[in-house]
């Protein structure tokens, strides 16, 4: 039976949390069809300049994606205090880069004075737009609706092109949002449609190697251009950056020497032990190195919902209101990296 959305997400636990889209149809979401030779490559294009979108527009930023050839990955950071923080011009300004402003939202914005009643309605209307612009699954409907209604009339046809309602993993903690992260950018050296991370196609973790790329060459300065992440993408802010400014909390060159590195493990097939120089990033993490490659590696074998230590999945069932029972038999609870002691 499907759990809904409301127990999968609790924002007073994590703001971190991974989704899945997946297509319904034989017909590539992505890539080319054997069958009749056709290319849906463009359609990479679509879902990342609409994940660029929804990112200036909702309080969620994007810590990771991947466009494969029938599903996507995003990795969410869902920032609930800066949207109840924003002016109601703020949140009128947003939505209605979505949708066409009401009639009486109109007049508002055109300076036309409104009755009491009048401006009753568009407060409600701000406070529940306001909601959907940190709600997760407004943010999916939002990017999974205009594909969907692209690529149906580009093919001709109708009915469903997803495959349901998008799959949601709550991260609990640092690790697992490495973990995560990890995963999702090394999504097409997995399938072997790349080798390397920088030659994988419509991540983010190529968007990151360019962005630092180009920013390197234009400051000549590495730490500086480390830091600066693409618009669309949570900026990496490990190290001396930490506590001094918004973002995640491991450092960009750790971040691509360790899946670089784990990107190559895999493709190699065997586990190997990890380089000395990538090890800080996971003691500092309290991970394994072997039981973290092993979770990259086999993560998406065995779907969860909450990915953390043990103690961080119970106290998060808790706060949804399941019972121990489900805390310890659900297999929607499963531990899949394991934390070195502390």
């Amino acid at each position: 039976m499907t759990i809904s959305r409301k127990q999968q997400i609790c924002l007073e636990e994590t703001p971190y949390y991974h989704c899945i889209s997946r297509c319904v149809r034989r017909a590539f979401l992505c890539g080319e069809d054997e069958l009749t030779g056709r290319s849906f490559e463009h359609r990479r294009d679509w879902i990342v300049e609409k994940l660029k979108q929804l990112d200036g527009v909702f309080s969620i930023s994007i810590c990771a994606y991947a466009v494969m050839h029938n599903h996507t990955h995003t990795v969410l950071k869902v920032d609930r205090e800066s949207a109840l923080n924003w002016c109601d011009d703020e949140v009128i300004y947003r939505w209605t880069k979505l949708y066409k402003p009401s009639p009486i939202v109109d007049r508002y914005l055109n300076g036309v004075k409104l009755t009491k009643a009048e401006l009753d309605v568009i407060a409600k209307d701000i406070e529940k737009w306001r909601h959907r612009l940190y709600d997760i699954s407004w943010f999916m409907r939002n990017l999974n609706e205009g594909i969907a209604r692209k690529a149906n009339e580009e093919d001709g046809c109708t009915g469903k092109f997803w495959e349901g309602r998008f799959k949601s993993q709550a991260l609990l903690d640092d690790a697992a949002l490495l973990t995560c992260m990890s995963y999702v950018d090394l999504n097409p050296i997995r399938a072997n449609i790349a080798d390397k991370p920088e030659e994988s196609d419509f991540t983010s973790i190529q968007d990151r190697i360019r962005h630092y790329q180009k920013a390197l060459e234009q400051t000549g300065n590495r730490i500086e251009a480390a830091i600066l992440a693409p618009k669309h993408l949570e900026p990496l802010v490990g190290g001396e950056h930490q506590n001094k400014m918004s973002g995640l909390n491991f450092s960009l060159s750790d971040y691509l020497e360790l899946t670089d590195w784990a990107g190559r493990a895999i493709r190699e097939e065997k586990s190997g032990a990890i380089p000395s120089e990538l090890a800080p990033i996971l003691e500092r993490l309290n991970i394994d190195s072997r039981a973290w490659l092993d979770s990259v590696k086999n993560y998406g074998k065995n779907y969860t919902t909450v990915i953390g230590t043990r103690e961080g999945i119970k106290q998060f069932t808790q706060a949804i209101g399941r019972g121990r029972k489900w805390f310890c038999t659900s297999g929607y609870s499963l531990q899949i990296y394991q934390t070195s002691p502390a």
